[in-house]
């Protein structure tokens, strides 16, 4: 299980640094917006084209970067979409079951079925290196490769959050572990728990599996032999 949870840190580190790239796109995309208002409605009122088709499509590129980059951040931080009438009243064991049977039946599936119908739009876009129709307009194959990329990363973070709640299920994490409240580490220390972190996962099934002997807790054990 640790190196499951290994790789697992792996990958909520790449998108963590693709999520967080993906966010600094959104201002850019709201000041691409912005000029290409102001650009229409001013150039109209002086006669002058002072907007084209490289800014209004480099608009919907920005804004298709910042959800297919962001989708697999969004994921690993717990913060899709979600029904909770019923599931914040579950045990942290039974989300966990939740959470992979979603993975392994939606998500996963989903995810592999756009890619694979995806493949060949992709490939006959990058023979002929497709272009925008519209005069001036922006390269179409890099977004189509995006558009598989993106659920690529989707695929492998739904891997690692099966695999983090697989840890809790089988107990090699401690089942009460829920996302933004503390759990004792090893040192005695409290620390921000959260399911989406493998790092500190794997710190509990180390610990699990490695328990600390402190000279105090020596003592007492000692002590407990003698009476």
């Amino acid at each position: 299980m640790k190196a499951l949870l290994a790789v697992s840190k792996g990958v909520d580190t790449l998108n963590e640094w693709i999520g967080l790239f993906a966010v600094w796109l959104m201002p850019v995309m709201v000041l691409v917006g912005v000029w290409n208002v102001f650009g229409r409605f001013f150039g109209q009122a002086i006669g002058q084209n002072l907007t084209s088709n490289l800014f209004i499509e480099m608009q919907w590129y920005l804004f298709s970067l910042t959800y297919l980059l962001g989708a697999a951040y969004v994921l690993r931080h717990n913060g899709h979409v979600r029904v909770d009438v019923l599931y914040d009243r579950w045990s942290a064991k039974t989300k966990a079951m939740i959470n992979m049977l979603g993975s392994a039946l939606i998500l996963l599936p989903f995810a592999g079925f756009v890619i694979y119908f995806s493949w060949n739009w992709l490939a006959a876009s990058w023979v002929i290196l497709e272009q925008s129709p519209d005069p001036s307009g922006l390269p179409r194959y890099p977004i189509k490769t995006v558009l598989v990329f993106g659920f690529g990363l989707l695929i492998i973070q739904g891997i690692s959050e099966f695999i983090k709640n697989l840890a809790i299920y089988t107990g090699a994490v401690d089942p009460e572990a829920e996302p933004h409240k503390t759990l004792a580490t090893a040192d005695g220390h409290n620390a921000i728990a959260h399911v989406g972190d493998a790092n500190l996962l794997a710190d509990e099934v180390e610990h699990k599996a490695h328990p600390v002997h402190t000279p105090h807790a020596a003592e007492t054990q000692s002590e407990e032999i003698k009476q």
